[in-house]
């Protein structure tokens, strides 16, 4: 809620003077002049006509005391303590992301179905947050740049698919990507990043993309960016759908999972973060919560001081009263006559 002020006070005196100097005038002693029969000369029509515009002036001048006293409505200032981040979600969509190996209503799902739910969650528990999201195969790209409307970020998130990026798992162009979109100079320190962490979620292990997984490790340890880690999918052979040439799934195959869950322990070792092994939807559930509580942070914002003049209101008024008490003080057909 705002509140009105009136930015220079000492004009209010002038318009509480205004009555005294109304009354003085009432009283000052001026010189008369007794003509007799002075009455049947009156003419009641001007005589009203010479009082108002007095009182108009004085309106007038009111409602300029009043301008120049600068009024304004001025929005609350106030100091909140708020919780925040900036995240980035790096999200593995390689082929192998659709085997099976999870379960949600007795029936199965892909590795895929079985994060999004969590993802989105996540997103929404979050609401103080910047996130954003790259998504990696073959090739890392960026989905959504940091922002705070969660709302189109989960959007996005559910339109997810495998097969949208040539296949491959690259582990470390997902996370340098990641690191690439968390820059920003304000919020650095010494080369170092504050405020900010990445989720790396994945089913494989690294075999494409330009940057290693070990120095793409190297650059989020250098700037000061923890990693948390999730391992998605179970351990062992795992069942795979198999589809016919119109997409239709006609049955499974077997194949071996193959995460590699040493160079994900050290990419969260080096960078401060935590490895999660997510070998089911509880423990993709407990490994998103494990990191919600670790990562809150608290810090104090201040809103902004938002005035609105508003002197333009008595003052355009104001004008035109005392232009009008000009102009009817002595009226053009009044001088008139008397010439």
């Amino acid at each position: 809620m705002g509140h009105l002020i009136l930015k220079d006070p000492v004009w209010l005196y002038a318009l509480l003077a205004l009555p005294l100097v109304l009354w003085l005038r009432g009283l000052r002693r001026v010189p008369v002049l007794l003509v007799p029969f002075a009455a049947a000369w009156h003419r009641p029509s001007l005589a009203s006509v010479t009082r108002w515009p007095v009182a108009v002036a004085f309106l007038g001048l009111a409602l300029l005391v009043v301008a120049l006293a600068r009024p304004q409505r001025v929005e609350d200032k106030r100091e909140v303590r708020s919780q925040g981040y900036d995240i980035m979600l790096a999200i593995d969509l390689s082929g192998s992301m659709l085997a099976e190996d999870y379960e949600k209503g007795g029936d199965r799902i892909n590795r895929l179905q079985a994060i999004k739910p969590v993802i989105q969650a996540f997103i929404t528990d979050r609401p103080n947050d910047r996130i954003g999201i790259v998504v990696f195969s073959g090739r890392a790209y960026t989905l959504a740049p940091l922002t705070f409307d969660h709302d189109w970020l989960a959007q996005q998130t559910g339109r997810l698919k495998i097969g949208l990026i040539e296949d491959g798992t690259a582990i470390g162009d997902g996370l340098g990507v990641s690191l690439t979109r968390l820059e920003q100079a304000k919020r650095e320190s010494g080369g170092k990043r504050s405020g900010a962490f990445i989720v790396l979620l994945t089913d494989g292990v690294n075999n494409r993309g330009t940057l290693s997984p070990e120095q793409a490790t190297q650059l989020a340890a250098a700037r000061g960016v923890p990693v948390y880690t999730i391992g998605a999918g179970k351990d062992g052979i795992v069942p795979f759908p198999v589809f016919d040439d119109k997409g239709n799934k006609i049955g499974y195959r077997r194949m071996m999972a193959d995460l590699d869950e040493g160079a994900l322990q050290r990419i969260s070792e080096t960078t401060g973060g935590h490895f999660f092994r997510a070998a089911d939807t509880d423990t993709i559930e407990s490994a998103f919560k494990a990191i919600d509580r670790a990562q809150k942070i608290e810090f104090q914002a201040k809103s902004y001081l938002i005035t609105t003049e508003l002197f333009y209101w008595p003052a355009a008024p104001g004008l035109a009263a005392l232009l009008l008490a000009a102009l009817f003080a002595r009226p053009f057909w009044q001088r008139e006559g008397v010439a």
